[in-house]
């Protein structure tokens, strides 16, 4: 080579990008944007099938009418509050403010402890407006009488409130724990849930489409708190020992059959049990089942 000669180029490789590496930050489009969606169409259709068809009416009426009115005879009848007396499980009867206010207090405290100040505040937001929106929902949301109900049948009570709290506390938590904590935060929230949801339903507080609807609503407010995070806030991967899953479903399961059992109908427990069982399965899917947590593209480089 003599001094004239420039030193040889690079081969040029087909698609090779000629404007540097690729941007690795998220870009705002491709946000899991769509978990947010369908939790609110599964809540409209809840509503519109259980509450706006005579047929949704009817089918939910009639579990009323098997078995004695009342929850006496509900297995965790005693755990409810509602016996003279007796303390009820979190967050059922009188227990429900004090319960909200020390979850709060609590997530409040890790955010401090933690310094995950956009994490912490996006927790904060899900109990808010989860718990702020069921009350304007259960206040504006009709329930037209299609099937001449008796009139005790005629409250509006859709979505669940005490469904709500436990349901807005476990997604909520989960944000503001560490990443190596987060399944088993979630077990326990989620095996809470089954339990207050099968008991809701079993009791005759709440029909299950207003339990099903509080949880929606809950998962619905998680999916959209997680997409509107920046991105360096949002939640990373979030790995669980392997059988975790199987253990967390089948102890809710377990649970929800427990306590939506009724001593007077099988049919009653059975529908109550399964209803605690789906929302604890849809709030596990949620806050740790989701693959798109961590699924986040980033933009393609131009060429």
């Amino acid at each position: 080579m003599t001094q004239h000669d420039s030193p040889a180029l690079p081969a040029h490789r087909p698609g090779a990008s000629t404007q540097g590496p690729a941007d690795p930050s998220p870009s705002r489009t491709t946000r899991p944007w769509m978990p947010a969606l369908l939790y609110t169409l599964g809540f409209l259709t809840v509503y519109l099938l259980a509450i706006c068809t005579p047929w949704g009416q009817r089918a939910e009426n009639a579990l009323f009418g098997l078995g004695e009115q009342g929850g006496e005879e509900a297995w965790i009848y005693p755990l409810s509050g509602a016996a003279y007396g007796s303390t009820p499980l979190p967050p059922m009867e009188l227990s429900a403010k004090p319960t909200l206010m020390v979850g709060l207090a609590v997530i409040v405290v890790l955010t401090l402890v933690r310094r995950c100040w956009w994490p912490g505040c996006a927790a904060l937001g899900i109990v808010i407006l989860t718990t702020g929106g069921k009350e304007v929902l259960k206040s504006n949301l009709p329930r037209p009488d299609l099937v001449g109900a008796p009139e005790n049948l005629l409250d509006q009570g859709f979505p669940s409130g005490h469904t709500v709290i436990p349901a807005a506390l476990t997604l909520a938590a989960v944000l503001v724990v560490s990443p190596r904590i987060r399944p088993y935060v979630a077990t326990v929230g989620v095996l809470w849930l089954a339990c207050i949801a099968a008991a809701s339903a079993t009791m005759g507080g709440h029909r299950p489409s207003e339990v099903l609807g509080a949880t929606l609503l809950a998962c619905a407010c998680y999916g959209l708190a997680t997409w509107l995070l920046p991105p360096a806030a949002a939640p990373g991967a979030t790995r669980s020992p392997r059988a975790l899953p199987v253990i967390t479903l089948t102890l809710a399961l377990a649970i929800a059959l427990a306590s939506g059992a009724r001593n007077d109908t099988l049919t009653r427990s059975l529908v109550s049990g399964a209803t605690g069982f789906i929302c604890a399965a849809l709030v596990w899917y949620a806050a740790v089942g989701r693959p798109a947590h961590t699924a986040r593209r980033t933009r393609p480089a131009r060429g």
